[in-house]
């Protein structure tokens, strides 16, 4: 499934689902990647925590994800039986 991501916030509950697929707590995920609970908590829930560029591609690799960049109105969304997801 590709899903596109509009806001911070909606990227905080792309990791937010993605962590607990995986099983972590926030306190696990955080300490995996070298920051502090209550900011991958902020992160998830209110989408105004940030985090560096190093520290997001961290948490990709961990839940298994990955970036995808291209220009709109390109790739999957124009081939059929494709489902994307917008947030």
């Amino acid at each position: 499934m590709k899903i596109i991501v509009h806001t911070p916030a909606a990227l905080g509950e792309i990791l937010q689902s993605a962590r607990k697929a995986q099983g972590m707590t926030q306190a696990q995920a955080a300490a995996r990647i070298g920051i502090g609970q209550p900011r991958l908590s902020a992160l998830e829930t209110v989408g105004t925590a940030s985090l560096s560029f190093d520290q997001m591609l961290a948490l990709f690799a961990l839940y298994g994800l990955e970036l995808c960049v291209q220009p709109r109105g390109t790739g999957a969304e124009n081939s059929p039986g494709i489902e994307i997801q917008e947030w």
